[in-house]
């Protein structure tokens, strides 16, 4: 079989549409994991994915009158791109079919390239259904993403390019797998060459089917597929990749949402490129891999596949990454409801910083806050919650909890019918250790602070909005308080947003 696919590769049309793709050293990375890291930059093809080669190659293949018919593909975005632009170059007919839930700017990129841009279904599969009746109907010449002869050997360039660029010097190979197009090709090529270098599959945990087909021996059909990494959103591994994945992948690596959006962070870090979920899942295995076997001075590739994603998806991105990398907790906590309880949670945290702050005064006796804490490491997070409970405060742990990280941190508050005497004020303070206990000493042990939302958004100024309970005959002695302070504030009592929600 193998020998079947390198005369595929070695002979395969990719470099008509497609470029040879550079490599690049992540230095941070690679310092902070002890091995050297190098990213194959398929991010950087013509439509920001792999997927250009294996449809490029799979046309060149077709004979003239095949392609004249028309060509349709059935994608999640990426092999549409690709397959779009080929069908441009050469002024071919294409139909794509996608499924709705595609990234707005793919579609927008296909329609751009002349294919037409059809959405039905919600996943890939059902996508799939309706190009297979147009095939019926009009005669089109279907082009599958990845369970393709021609496609896989396309993919298997990349192979080919990294063994010459690295000069053959590769432990392992990190590879994102959906229908398994990519990892196919890459295993067939290296493993008939360099049969000693792994390769190792990456797939997100909401779409594994890899994984479960190598556990069961067996191709496998998931019940449900997650869409975070829309990229690789595949019930069933092909039946082709299949042959080649079963016998020449050495083993399959799951990642979570949070670890995906680490890895995309660590892209960011060492090329100032934004990878796509999908894109980066060869930097998440390759980092759960590595703290897994604790291996050290090994030459590790990650397959960085993609960089079609929407912008507005980073917001995000952004929140989970400090989370996947096991760099802030979110912590429910119940302290006292009296002057000074928070600033003495606050010295209890030592010189973590806060990154997050939600409370809203409910009654006389407890608070109950919602925390975000800066870490070091995930032993850190576990000594600062020894530390909370050994001072008496009840401490729940919702770092792992997803309703929290995506629901209830946004919806912490409320009204509050016995905070009275209440005035809302807006404050702006610079981003620097201590402005935050400054805050406190000046403001939170004179009078109850009866509402407080901070959030870090890594920007020079750090912005709060803050309840405090003050007397009508204090206002004054409160002003001179906040004018010493020196930062900028903005009283809110009579804002509307206060007066219908929180008040």
């Amino acid at each position: 079989m193998l020998q079947q696919y390198i005369k595929r590769i070695l002979t395969a049309r990719v470099y008509d549409v497609a470029i040879e793709s550079p490599i690049d050293h992540a230095g941070f990375l690679s310092e902070r994991l002890g091995n050297k890291i190098i990213l194959k930059r398929e991010d950087l093809q013509p439509v920001y994915s792999f997927k250009l080669r294996g449809a490029c190659n799979k046309v060149m293949q077709l004979p003239q009158e095949e392609r004249k018919r028309g060509l349709v593909a059935a994608s999640a975005g990426n092999h549409a791109q690709g397959l779009a632009l080929v069908a441009q170059q050469l002024g071919l007919p294409c139909t794509i079919v996608m499924p709705n839930t595609t990234p707005d700017i793919k579609v927008k990129a296909v329609r751009a390239r002349g294919a037409e841009a059809v959405l039905r279904g919600d996943t890939f599969d059902e996508a799939y259904a309706y190009s297979q009746t147009l095939v019926e109907e009009k005669g089109y010449v279907y082009i599958h993403p990845y369970d393709d002869e021609d496609v896989i050997a396309g993919q298997g360039t990349i192979a080919m390019e990294l063994l010459h660029q690295t000069k053959g010097n590769v432990d392992a190979i990190f590879v994102p797998v959906g229908g398994g197009g990519l990892i196919a090709g890459i295993a067939a090529y290296i493993k008939y060459l360099r049969p000693e270098i792994k390769v190792i599959g990456v797939e997100s945990d909401e779409s594994a089917c890899l994984y479960e087909a190598m556990k069961a021996d067996e191709r496998v059909i998931l019940d449900q597929v997650g869409i975070f990494a829309d990229g690789v959103a595949v019930a069933q591994i092909g039946e082709n990749t299949w042959k080649v994945a079963r016998d020449y992948v050495d083993e399959v690596v799951t990642v979570s949402t949070d670890e995906i959006c680490a890895a995309m962070k660590d892209i960011f870090n060492d090329t100032r490129a934004i990878a796509e979920p999908a894109g980066a899942l060869g930097v998440a295995g390759l980092k759960k891999y590595v703290a897994r076997e604790g291996v050290t001075d090994k030459n590790l590739v990650a397959v960085v596949s993609g960089a079609n994603t929407n912008f507005d998806r980073l917001r995000h991105v952004a929140e989970r990454a400090e989370i996947g990398e096991q760099r802030e907790a979110l912590l429910a906590v119940t302290i006292p409801e009296r002057p000074g309880a928070f600033r003495k949670f606050c010295e209890l945290l030592g010189k973590r910083n806060i990154t997050e702050f939600n409370y809203r005064y409910a009654d006389d006796d407890q608070a109950q806050i919602f925390a975000g804490i800066q870490l070091s490491d995930q032993n850190d997070r576990h000594a600062l919650v020894e530390t909370l409970n050994h001072n008496d405060y009840l401490v729940v742990d919702l770092t792992e909890n997803e309703m929290a990280k995506v629901h209830v941190r946004y919806m912490v508050g409320g009204r509050a019918e016995n905070a009275v005497n209440e005035v809302i004020y807006r404050f702006e303070f610079p981003e620097r250790p201590g402005a935050l206990m400054r805050f406190l000493n000046q403001l939170g042990h004179k009078w109850n602070i009866s509402m407080f939302h901070y959030r870090n958004h890594g920007a020079a100024y750090g912005r709060v909005l803050a309840g405090l309970q003050v007397p009508e005959g204090e206002r004054e002695l409160l002003q001179e308080y906040m004018n010493k302070l020196g930062y900028r504030y903005w009283e809110e009592t009579d804002n509307p947003a206060y007066q219908l929600f929180l008040k």
